[in-house]
């Protein structure tokens, strides 16, 4: 073998066990136990007492930007946030790059961006469903992209129109007749235009903005999308869920056999409404972080099975879009910056609810895997990528902006303490990012060749 791990503590399907994880070509050769005679390789990782070993994270709702936008983020920083975060596979959304990935030329040019960043990790792309694509999809689909995304209201971006109902069911029943996976930003743009509207001038309460997108709108467009999904047969994936209101719907979805699954982000499960600085805008993200009772019930519901994964919508912009001077909740861009912190921000409020770390792991690498076809990793088993993580989950730290990977410092978990700590990455069992920011991203990238 090429190489072999030793790990006291390892979170493999059945549970943590003390392996030896043997490394052959990239792929994972054998597992057998700690105790058992030492696997022959060529070099050896040895963990330390307090480290466990997890298949690399995989982050299925990433928003890379490049090319078009590579000003708010792009291949080469991104990859390494997620290197950095024990991330080994990302999957872009289809926009906010330009072009968007709508067509097959368009999805040609998003992965030539990709591969000349020289990325860090794997990244798989999302295609587009907008208005008049239709018949561009399954040529999609055969290229490869993993599945759909669709908004229900505007997007923010003029080149990723809104699929309006009769558009839903059109693409809807295009992509079910192949097999294919829909996905969709889920709030109600009619109940939106009836919520409390935003203060003219500058709006800097964070309750006033919470309250111009109200659960209300994630529920009612949810409806509309479990509605067509019932009449498609398509398998349908809700995105980043913050409204704890809409899991009765989805928990009778789920009853009736509806092939629907769910995701919620860290920022849903680790921050609050309550807690949120007025003007501090690096929180604002659509829809909304909410209050602490519909956290608790969005944690309820994933450890229930109602919601099944965790991923981490990293969204970033420039400062600039931000307006962190101003603090405008209303003018200012929508998105939470948290791609390489989103293992140790969940960990560690996991942690405080008695969540075992097996849990965690199939929530941010096994599940994400399944639902984007990439059945080969998520799990550390014979025969899967060697994609690795080594976390050490009791050391406690401070999260610096600075330190951080992608593009731009701005994030809203700046100087909270966590614990949990990504110290190696390993992508098809070669090291792939420096523990918190150790080394320059030259040195990172000749590292991981």
């Amino acid at each position: 073998m090429d190489l072999v791990f030793r790990a006291a503590r390892a979170v493999l399907p059945g549970g943590e066990r003390a392996v030896q994880v043997g490394v052959a070509d990239g792929r994972i050769a054998a597992i057998v136990p700690l105790s058992a005679p030492p696997l022959a390789a060529a070099s050896a990782v040895t963990l330390a007492d307090d480290e466990v070993l997890l298949p690399g994270l995989v982050d299925a709702h990433v928003h890379v930007n490049e090319p078009g936008r590579t000003e708010w983020e792009g291949y080469a920083t991104a990859t390494a946030a997620a290197a950095a975060g024990g991330v080994t596979t990302i999957v872009d959304m289809p926009l906010n790059s330009i072009p968007a990935t709508v067509d097959v030329p368009s999805l040609a040019v998003k992965r030539a961006a990709a591969a000349a960043a020289q990325p860090w990790v794997d990244v798989a792309f999302w295609g587009g469903a907008v208005p008049g694509n239709a018949g561009e999809l399954r040529a999609l689909h055969d290229a490869g992209v993993v599945g759909f995304k669709c908004f229900l209201l505007p997007s923010g971006v003029d080149e990723f129109p809104p699929l309006d109902p009769a558009g839903l069911l059109e693409a809807m029943t295009e992509i079910a007749s192949f097999g294919g996976l829909l996905i969709a930003h889920a709030e109600d743009e009619a109940v939106l235009a009836a919520a409390p509207s935003l203060p003219t001038g500058g709006a800097r309460r964070y309750a006033d903005f919470v309250a111009s997108r109200p659960a209300a709108a994630e529920d009612s467009a949810i409806a509309l999308l479990l509605d067509t999904a019932r009449r498609t047969g398509c398998r349908t994936h809700i995105v980043h869920l913050s409204s704890a209101s809409a899991l009765p719907a989805i928990r009778a979805a789920r009853s009736a056999g509806l092939p629907l699954t769910v995701e919620t982000c860290p920022h849903y499960l680790t921050l609050r409404a309550e807690e949120v600085p007025d003007g501090a805008t690096q929180f604002k993200c659509c829809p909304p972080i909410r209050d602490d009772a519909n956290r608790s019930r969005l944690w309820d519901a994933l450890r229930a099975g109602d919601i099944d994964m965790v991923v981490s919508d990293h969204s970033p912009c420039t400062p600039e879009l931000k307006l962190l001077d101003a603090g405008d909740f209303a003018a200012a861009w929508g998105g939470v910056a948290s791609l390489q912190l989103s293992l140790p921000v969940v960990w560690t409020e996991a942690a405080k609810r008695g969540v075992p770390l097996t849990e965690v792991t199939r929530w941010m690498a096994s599940a994400p895997a399944a639902l984007t076809g990439l059945t080969d990793r998520g799990l550390i088993a014979v025969d899967r990528q060697a994609d690795l993580c080594v976390f050490a989950p009791d050391t406690t730290w401070t999260i610096d902006p600075a330190a951080l990977r992608h593009r731009h410092p701005v994030t809203p978990y700046a100087n909270r303490e966590v614990t949990g700590q990504v110290r190696a990455t390993y992508l098809r069992g070669a090291p792939t990012a420096p523990n918190a920011g150790a080394l320059t991203h030259a040195d990172s990238v000749t590292s991981a060749r």
